[in-house]
């Protein structure tokens, strides 16, 4: 059966079926990718069997609780025929006697903290005499499986296989909609058809989020310069030394920690009001969102508790945060607890944006490409210095113009004199 994924979803779409009737199937190998409208799902094999039927075809959509495909267990005699259960959902009971089960991985849950890792993964790495931590996970929320472990073996092929893994992604980013074949798409405007396809997944709750978004606050803008001359200039100083620990220092990670900084100083930013508009609500950490064009569509998934991370830290969930949203992979726990965003729009090359807020949050910020430009110097000369765009949305309901353009300040303060910023670190 496709198991509840939790978070109130009743149907997923089938996106891409990785085996077929037929096929030998091992533990933990992925079987199936679906997708909700919160992110990708990976549902891999609960046990070694044979795959006896697939219920649902790619781009169809699946019910939770109903059934998905049938196996049969390795080992068992052969000619038994699967029976048929009925979708219900799934209790502790003991294994069925029936070498045939209808089947759902648990999408590599486990407890926060702890690498998941299937029983027979564990044993093969024992067996190896090797160390889970060290061993890079493949499956759902860094879930390690059979073939990572294979594949680590391989130290070779391993690495080939990384890197094909990395351009693909890089090109993959954009891609068209399930279920629609180049091939008919060119028949389609060669006959004058209009091409329809289903709004579904991230971007059906996407579409949601936004109108409720627009209709129901009323948003205001605010924006500003930044002259980030010398934080870009530190920023190529601590690069070498991030990349010596396998992390990518981009400017995103001393945007977020300025944030967290200048939250510290205007909370109202970060707070929220309650349903019915007669609460405000301040939220006990600073959850920053990044908003992400992955090919699921788009993802804010935000970084837990800025205001006590340091900037390596930031950095490295930045890398991790990203990587999974362009894959459309980013975990439920990822996307949930979000108190302020920021739209970087200046990685694809525009200048200016309107942004829409993440309710129920307060305000989010879009940040312009970096552009190098003439301005005067205290002396009065023209200098060359890289400016940046940045423009405020905020819900005029709680935030005023006042409050953002203090609060921006502050920001820009610690932007403009990044190292000011060691002053406030723990």
């Amino acid at each position: 059966m496709l198991p509840d994924i939790g978070e109130g979803i009743v149907e997923c779409e089938i996106v891409e079926w990785h085996v077929a009737q037929g096929d030998e199937i091992s533990e933990d190998q992925r079987l199936v990718d679906v997708m909700t409208d919160k992110a990708m799902v990976e549902i891999t094999a609960p046990e070694d069997g044979v795959v006896a039927e697939l219920y649902v075809a790619k781009g169809e959509m699946a019910k939770v609780h109903a059934p998905l495909f049938a196996y049969q267990v390795a080992g068992a005699a052969a000619g038994e025929t699967p029976a048929v259960e009925e979708a219900s959902p799934p209790t502790p009971t003991p294994k069925s006697d029936s070498p045939v089960h209808k089947a759902a991985s648990e999408g590599g849950k486990g407890p926060y903290g702890r690498i998941p890792a299937s029983p027979a993964v564990r044993r093969l790495i024992r067996e190896h005499q090797l160390r889970l931590e060290d061993i890079p996970g493949s499956g759902r929320q860094g879930r390690v499986l059979k073939e990572d472990v294979l594949n680590f073996l391989d130290g070779a092929r391993h690495s080939g296989a990384a890197c094909a893994a990395d351009s693909g992604s890089d090109s993959g980013v954009e891609s068209a909609g399930a279920g629609s074949p180049a091939g008919t798409d060119a028949t389609a405007r060669d006959e004058g058809e209009v091409r329809v396809e289903p709004l579904r997944g991230v971007r059906a709750a996407m579409a949601r989020q936004m109108v409720a978004a627009a209709s129901s606050v009323p948003h205001f803008q605010y924006g500003e310069e930044i002259d980030v001359t010398d934080l870009l200039a530190l920023r190529g100083r601590l690069k070498p030394q991030a990349e010596a620990r396998d992390v990518k220092l981009t400017l995103m990670p001393f945007f977020i920690k300025a944030l967290a900084l200048a939250i510290d100083e205007h909370p109202l930013v970060n707070a929220r009001l309650n349903d019915e508009a007669t609460e405000i609500h301040y939220p006990p950490h600073c959850n920053v969102g990044m908003a992400v064009d992955g090919k699921a569509g788009l993802m804010v998934p935000n970084i837990k508790g800025c205001e006590r991370l340091s900037l390596l830290e930031i950095a490295a969930e930045v890398q991790r945060l990203t990587e999974a949203a362009r894959e459309g992979r980013v975990t439920a726990s990822d996307l949930k607890g979000g108190t302020i965003s920021i739209s970087n729009i200046g990685a694809l090359g525009g200048t200016y944006a309107a942004p829409i807020i993440n309710i129920p949050e307060s305000a989010i910020v879009a940040i312009g490409k970096t552009q190098w430009l003439p301005r005067f110097d205290e002396a009065g000369q023209v200098v060359r210095r890289g400016i940046m765009t940045v423009t405020w949305a905020g819900d005029h309901r709680l935030l005023d113009g006042g409050t953002i353009a203090r609060f921006c300040n502050a920001w820009k303060g610690y932007l403009e004199d990044p190292e000011s910023m060691l002053l406030h670190l723990s």
